[in-house]
């Protein structure tokens, strides 16, 4: 309740900004490619990355593709387009997940869109399609398709300003989403939950809602990305600094017999200190089948000590989303017919 006031200023601050763009004071940007916009109304943790990763994945091979994101506390500033000799401090850590996982795609970072778009377009006249990583509330840009994500155990109906809340754009702004995807929803969602979250969001007649759950892969070592194969006995070591670790932290209960864990910030820069510190909790663990697991966004922050973690069992755990109720096929065509029917750019 003390932060309450608080809530109601920001909100007041997103409601004129809003305002203002929709009565063109404020005016947003078009562009004469496909840009698709991938974003959510709240903080972090609703799975935008792997969403941008499957998007990837699938039409990379289609259409010549290019990745925009701002580049969350990375060390620079401005426009970069991501190179084999780039590292997270200098295009933040999903970024470099994208352009490590994808290193035939364009990934660039750049904190005003309206500006980087345009040099995307200079340094890779052949782009056709620009994602759009976390630009829901980038205005500036207007993208001439948007998905909007919003998690399962934190709809943005239910939800509310920061700081009360983790809101950070008005419950109406979801009316701009050609797209609405709810997130981390558990696999055997039934009909019948399904049918009452559609209710819960109200999709507009325009608007499209599809379900999503969460996949874990095969782990894989931190450096030399040898898999490993899971063995329930093993004794775990996590160590996170995303926003939210708690689906990861469920999969290990349910397929492991324990695990410690080493929680760090979202986003979190891993000093020398902090390796020096996991490495120590990791050495208090007695078993000889002890193991240090961690996401594809720590990863990308890890990989900077690779002398020291070559030669040591810390895995990577890749995710994915799974779409349910056969939603994937359908998803794919309203994407592909978007980008297909676009007009000409010549």
């Amino acid at each position: 309740m003390l932060l309450l006031p608080f809530s109601i200023l920001y909100g007041l601050v997103v409601y004129i900004r809003n305002w203002m763009f929709d009565r063109n004071i404020l005016r947003s940007v078009s562009f004469n490619l496909p840009v698709i916009c991938i974003g959510n109304l709240s903080i972090g943790g609703t799975g935008k990355s792997p969403m941008v990763e499957f998007m990837i994945g699938k039409f990379k091979n289609e259409f010549r593709l290019a990745v925009l994101s701002r580049g969350y506390k990375r060390k620079t500033r401005g426009y970069a387009l991501a190179t084999s000799r780039s590292t997270a401090l200098e295009i933040g850590d999903e970024p470099m997940q994208f352009y490590n996982k994808f290193p035939d795609v364009t990934v660039a970072v750049g904190e005003e869109r309206v500006v980087a778009i345009p040099q995307i377009l200079h340094d890779k006249p052949d782009t056709r399609v620009i994602i759009l990583d976390d630009a829901y509330q980038h205005r500036w840009v207007k993208a001439g398709y948007n998905i909007l994500l919003t998690e399962f155990n934190n709809l943005y109906t239910q939800d509310w300003f920061l700081p009360t809340g983790d809101l950070r754009d008005q419950h109406k702004s979801a009316r701009r989403a050609d797209i609405i995807v709810i997130t981390k929803c558990p696999p055997e969602l039934s009909l019948a939950e399904k049918s009452q979250l559609t209710r819960e969001i109200r999709p507009a007649p325009h608007q499209h809602i599809f379900f999503t759950a969460i996949s874990y892969g095969r782990p894989y070592q931190v450096i030399t990305r040898e898999p490993w194969i899971p063995n329930k006995d093993h004794e775990i070591l996590l160590v996170t600094g995303i926003a939210n670790p708690g689906h990861l932290k469920k999969y290990l209960e349910e397929h492991f017999n324990g695990y410690d864990e080493l929680s760090f910030s979202d986003h979190h820069i891993f000093t020398i200190d902090d390796l020096n510190y996991i490495l120590k909790k990791f050495n208090q663990i007695h078993s000889p089948g002890k193991i240090m697991l961690t996401t594809e966004k720590d990863a990308v922050r890890l990989q900077k000590f690779s002398q020291q973690l070559r030669d040591l069992p810390v895995f990577v755990m890749p995710i994915q989303p799974v779409f349910l109720f056969n939603g994937e096929n359908q998803f794919t065509r309203l994407i592909t017919t978007f980008i297909q029917e676009f007009p000409d750019q010549s």
